[in-house]
C-alpha cells in the first residue's frame, strides 16, 4: 500500500483543526487521522500549576520523535497506538487510541512543518491562515468550552508564549506548504483536497466519471 501523508498546518485558532475534521466526516474510517497536539510530552513529574505555565508552543514541548516514528509505521503498514492528551490537565493521559494505516494518512498541528524530518514524510502540505483577532476569538471560545480553561490564564498564555510562538515558529512555514488557503471552512480548497483523496482512494470510479464528463463535454 502506498500511504499518501497530508499535512494541515497553521496557528493556533485558524481553523485548521476544523478542516481537518469536515474531511474526516466525509472519509470516516477510509482515512486515518493523527493530531500533533497529542504528540506533546509527559510531564507527570511537574506539579500542575507548573505545567500551566509551560510553553506550548515551542516545538519543544512536542514529542515529535514519536510521532515520526508512527508516521514511518503507518507507512510501512504497520498500526500504532497514538497517544492522547489532556487539555484540562496539562498533560498526556494514560488513554491511547490505536490507528490502523491507511492509503491516506491526515496530521495536523500548528508546529507540523517546522521539523524538516516531518516535512519530509508529508506528501501534500496545506497551511491554514487567519487574521490575528480571528484566531485569538476562536482559541477563547474553544479553550473555555472544550479544555476546561478560564479566561485569564488564556490571555496570559496567548500574550506570553502563543502570539511570540507564533511569528518566530509557526508563520514562517506558510512558505513550506504547497497549498495556503484563509479559513478551515474554505469550501473551494475543501472540494479540491477531497476530489484529491477521492482521486487516491478510487481511482478506477475517478477516471470513470471524468470519462463521463469528458464524453458529456
Amino acid at each position: 500500500m502506498d500511504t499518501v501523508i497530508i499535512g494541515v498546518a497553521g496557528g493556533s485558532g485558524s481553523g485548521k483543526s476544523t478542516f481537518t475534521n469536515r474531511l474526516k466526516e466525509e472519509f470516516g474510517d477510509e482515512i486515518a487521522v493523527l493530531y500533533h497536539d497529542n504528540y506533546y510530552r509527559r510531564r507527570d513529574d511537574v506539579p500542575f500549576e507548573e505545567r500551566k505555565k509551560v510553553n506550548y508552543d515551542h516545538p519543544d514541548s512536542l514529542e515529535t520523535d514519536l510521532l515520526l516514528k508512527h508516521l514511518e509505521m503507518l507507512k510501512n503498514g504497520q498500526s500504532i497506538e497514538c497517544p492522547v492528551y489532556d487539555y484540562s490537565q496539562h498533560n498526556r493521559s494514560d488513554q491511547v487510541i490505536v490507528v490502523e494505516p491507511r492509503k491516506i494518512v491526515l496530521v495536523e498541528g500548528i508546529l507540523l512543518l517546522a521539523d524538516p524530518r516531518v516535512r519530509d514524510l508529508i506528501d501534500i502540505k496545506i497551511y491554514v491562515e487567519a487574521d490575528a483577532d480571528e484566531r485569538i476569538c476562536r482559541r477563547i471560545i474553544r479553550d473555555v468550552k472544550e479544555r476546561g480553561r478560564d479566561i485569564d490564564n488564556i490571555v496570559t498564555q496567548y500574550l506570553t508564549t502563543v502570539k511570540p510562538m507564533h511569528y518566530l515558529y509557526v508563520e514562517p512555514t506558510k512558505s513550506k506548504a504547497d497549498i495556503v488557503i484563509n479559513s478551515g471552512l474554505n469550501q473551494v480548497a475543501l472540494d479540491i483536497i477531497k476530489a484529491k483523496i477521492n482521486q487516491l482512494l478510487h481511482p478506477m470510479i475517478e477516471e470513470q466519471a471524468e470519462q463521463a464528463r469528458r464524453e458529456e463535454a
